[in-house]
């Protein structure tokens, strides 16, 4: 039977416990992690989130009532227990747990609450599937190593909110329940029941309020929040996701917001990882990190960088390579370097199939054999002349194989950037200990959608252009750059931000760049707009995302890691069962009729 606490007081956690505190009577509380039995001896582990501490339940200290009841735990019981700390004999330490040199010699025990053996072991050496360990997620998350996680996260935000202080900026919260602007992700709509017909939408972003705050003169805002947005699922993406969310005042330059936010990462690093960073952190403008690794958030770990060769083999007569340089596409290769006594015929011809899930119409490659010499299907297509400009380019030697994509450099990027990092993965080409931080700038400010037939701005359309490309924002919308600034760590984009547009002329002229009318201006964003009539500063900011800062400080596999109650890729929670229906009553209250399609 489960008993009260009847005025028991907790005097400690399991895991801070020392040689220190030998000889001090103690009040434990937690989880029963293990028991074994030694005939008038019983050792319990006993766990909380600091730790496991053994206790001995020995039957000439603690009574046969007492005896009798430590008989009876079973695993995962929550019990409090009165003892002594004592020092353990040299040959009984437990070097493994960080209070491995004492034990706890219980006088008292209760029992707080019996358990039902779990549908799993509450450990970590135990191989347990995703679908389970989130439909019993309280007992998932007694787990250790989820608790360093999350204790880590928590760690994460004092660290932030202490920094941000000490440099002036205010934690202000703003609305959840706001305006759907249709530009961007899918908005997550609220109904309303007292408006019946209209509905709110979830923020993907306090982007607009903080903006206003600037305009409301409160210079420098932070805020830890939670954003949404309905959009398709992917690894590391939630519906619903924490931001680190910071702007400031009377700045026009990247350069101001990215060194107040290189001091957060750094103390970050330096507190939670103990690693000095050092500053500032390496920039490489979009382009730059497109050309050399196929992607805006490169990871620099290793090498394998993208070689373009289409002046080489604009001329060649190889038609897959000059149709593609003709279409204003490009060659490019990377070279494998020593990958030749990796992977065999049928690995590359798997290689080939993975580029074509980025669009790719296929991989051309050249291998290098110190045995066989040059082995490919493509060199009787290439004069010997050409061939040697690539070798030299490539740097290509014995042993290497130089794999070739040629179409669109939206393609090339998207496989060439994709295969590199397979190859990394794959033969381990990085260590997995070591932080690669950098900046990445001068994105373009819009880009052309096929889909939609406009212009979409790239990150959001507030972002401010550059101000010498600005009178290219009708004339050639497609070159213009943006102020904004992306941190990346390990190949990951950490955070996002910009200079925003302050001047309502240029803002105007932004939303018109992406097909608004004034009607549609006016309705979306008519008292944003309108707030600029009142004078607005420079400003500018940045959002890290604290679930994906969390995964990379832990080393943690997947978001869902760092999140104490995560949603699967079909944005549902296997715990709670939700999303779920409703009732008729409800949803008459809100002057809705379901119609489902599809």
């Amino acid at each position: 039977m489960a008993e009260f606490l009847d005025g028991w007081k907790r005097t400690d956690m399991c895991g801070t416990l020392g040689e220190k505190d030998a000889g001090r009577e103690v009040v434990l509380m937690g989880w029963a992690d293990g028991r074994r039995d030694f005939g008038s001896l019983i050792f319990i582990d006993l766990r909380d989130r600091t730790g496991i501490v053994q206790i001995i339940f020995d039957i000439s200290l603690i009574g046969s009532e007492g005896f009798e009841k430590a008989e009876s735990i079973r695993s995962e019981y929550v019990v409090a227990v009165k003892g002594k700390v004592r020092r353990r004999s040299e040959d009984t330490i437990n070097e493994k747990i960080a209070t491995g040199r004492v034990e706890v010699v219980a006088s008292e025990l209760r029992i707080l609450a019996e358990a039902e053996t779990p549908p799993f072991e509450i450990s970590d050496d135990v191989q347990v599937g995703e679908p389970i360990r989130l439909k019993y997620r309280y007992l998932d998350l007694r787990r250790p190593s989820l608790q360093k996680k999350l204790i880590v996260r928590n760690e994460i935000c004092r660290i932030a909110r202490a920094y941000l202080a000490e440099n002036g900026f205010l934690e202000i919260e703003t609305p959840f329940l706001g305006k759907s602007t249709p530009e961007g992700a899918r908005d997550y709509l609220v109904p309303s029941r007292v408006n019946k017909g209209s509905f709110y939408a979830l923020p993907q972003s306090p982007q607009l309020y903080k903006q206003l705050l600037m305009i409301s003169g409160f210079d420098r805002y932070y805020q830890i929040t939670k954003c949404f947005r309905d959009e398709d699922l992917r690894a590391n993406r939630q519906p619903e996701f924490t931001q680190i969310d910071v702007e400031m005042s009377f700045v026009d330059s990247e350069e101001d917001v990215m060194s107040v936010m290189e001091g957060l990462i750094a103390r970050l690093f330096k507190e939670i990882k103990g690693i000095e960073l050092k500053r500032p952190l390496r920039r490489l403008t979009y382009q730059e990190a497109m050309d050399r690794f196929g992607s805006d958030k490169p990871d620099t770990r290793f090498g394998l960088e993208l070689i373009n060769i289409s002046d080489i083999v604009k001329d060649c007569g190889f038609q897959v390579f000059t149709n593609a340089i003709k279409n204003g596409g490009s060659v490019r290769l990377i070279n494998a370097k020593g990958f030749y006594d990796k992977l065999s015929r049928r690995d590359i011809d798997a290689l080939t199939d993975f580029v074509k899930a980025y669009k790719a119409k296929g991989l051309a490659w050249i291998a290098f054999s110190r045995d066989e010499g040059i082995k490919s299907a493509i060199t009787k297509f290439l004069s010997e002349d050409v061939q040697k400009k690539i070798y030299e380019r490539a740097g290509a030697e014995d042993g290497d194989i130089l794999f070739f994509c040629a179409d669109k450099d939206e393609v090339v990027y998207a496989s060439l950037g994709a295969l590199r990092l397979h190859l990394a993965n794959e033969y381990g080409l990085y260590d997995k200990n070591t932080y690669d931080l950098l900046w990445v700038t001068d994105f373009p400010l819009l880009e052309y959608s096929e889909e939609d037939k406009r212009y979409v701005a790239k990150h959001h359309p507030f972002t401010s252009p550059k101000n010498e490309d600005l009178p290219l924002l009708e004339t050639d919308p497609g070159k213009v750059r943006a102020k904004a600034y992306d941190m990346v760590i390990n190949g990951q984009e950490a955070g996002g931000g910009s200079i925003r547009i302050h001047r309502r002329d240029v803002q105007q002229r932004m939303f018109k760049a992406l097909g608004m009318d004034e009607e549609t201006i006016q309705n979306n964003f008519g008292f944003f707009i309108n707030a600029f009539r009142y004078g607005a500063p420079p400003h500018g900011g940045l959002a890290f995302g604290l679930d994906r800062l969390t995964m990379l400080l832990t080393g943690a596999e997947s978001i869902r890691d760092v999140i104490a109650f995560p949603k699967v890729q079909t944005a549902s929670d296997l715990m709670t069962e939700a999303p779920g229906k409703v009732e008729e009553k409800q949803l008459k209250e809100l002057a809705i009729k379901l119609d489902i399609v599809g």
